[in-house]
């Protein structure tokens, strides 16, 4: 019987946590406390010691520290979870649905014969392992019972609030037997796409535009708002389709998820693939001609107008 503990692995790119790693803790105590165990942390890689002090918050009670190579490497993540794994015996191991946890992630599952399930935003323990899942282009809520004494999750990104207040967990160095030079891949570098300057993941206010703009040439009223308001301008699919915005500036399930402070849709209708992309802010405000538009469901506040009226009155107030 595994030890009624969560482990869960932390991921950061270019010497920086990504925000998924602050809200993997909370996920972690949540089901730490169901389960009657302790929240572990792995940081494999990197300033691992900067970053077990950045993640050192109230909750987690031990951080294993793994110096062995600087960025994401497979071999290295998988080989050092599976040893981590054997020496701590977790009940459940949690990992970032990323690009970088999806890759090593299944394979840790496999090496330790235990279920996977992927693209968690919710987990609960009662006699039983449950865990949500959305379905069908985020139309359906799948609630699975998973069994066995040991399980593998990846938790989407947005779902849970980051962890804060300061802990006092015990951060451990543990040495692996894994050496990066016998890893097949190598990081040659970074190349980011189209527009990379701007990260919307990072941003606290965000002007985010839908189809409602018509046309390109209308993109630069909001511009205009986003100056004034001092925000990032995103957008919905259909607008980066249209070659009009990079994909970089895509909020939804197929761009990426955010969590800003204020979310300012402007004309986009509320597509449930969006609204998985951005539904964690903090306030959401809504600007569309049809009173019945999805979007107005999970607003916070709501304009029904037509943009090219609401929009520069917004930018006389703000300027």
């Amino acid at each position: 019987m595994a030890d009624p503990a969560v482990l869960a692995v932390a991921e950061h790119r270019r010497g920086e946590l990504r925000d998924v790693s602050f809200e993997l803790l909370t996920a972690g105590r949540e089901l730490a406390d169901a389960i009657g165990g302790e929240l572990h942390v792995a940081v494999i890689s990197g300033d691992v010691e900067a970053h077990a002090d950045a993640l050192n918050r109230e909750g987690v009670d031990a951080i294993h520290t793994v110096p062995v190579g600087e960025e994401f490497d497979h071999t290295v993540y998988q080989g050092a979870v599976e040893e981590l794994v054997d020496a701590h015996d977790p009940a459940t191991v949690l990992f970032p649905n990323s690009v970088n946890g999806l890759d090593y992630a299944p394979a840790v599952a496999e090496s330790l014969g235990v279920p996977l399930v992927t693209d968690a935003i919710d987990v609960a323990y009662d006699d039983e392992l449950t865990v949500t899942r959305e379905q069908y282009g985020s139309k359906v809520e799948t609630t699975l019972a998973v069994e066995g004494d040991r399980y593998a999750l990846t938790v989407r990104g947005g779902e849970w609030p980051a962890a804060d207040g300061t802990g006092d967990a015990v951060v451990e160095s543990f040495t692996v037997d894994v050496d990066p030079a016998d890893s097949g891949a190598r990081v040659q570098g970074y190349e980011e796409v189209g527009g990379g300057d701007v990260d919307i993941a990072d941003a606290d206010v965000l002007v985010s535009v839908g189809r409602g703009i018509e046309e390109e040439d209308n993109l630069e009223l909001i511009f205009d708002l986003a100056e004034a308001m001092d925000a990032t301008v995103s957008s919905s699919r259909p607008i980066v389709d249209n070659g009009w915005l990079p994909k970089n500036r895509q909020v939804g399930q197929s761009g990426k998820v955010v969590t800003p402070d204020v979310y300012l849709a402007i004309g986009i209708s509320g597509a449930v693939q969006h609204v998985a992309g951005m539904k964690g802010a903090e306030t959401i405000i809504a600007i569309n001609t049809d009173p019945n538009a999805p979007i107005f469901d999970i607003a916070d506040y709501g304009i029904v107008g037509d943009l090219f009226d609401v929009v520069p009155e917004l930018i006389d107030d703000f300027e």
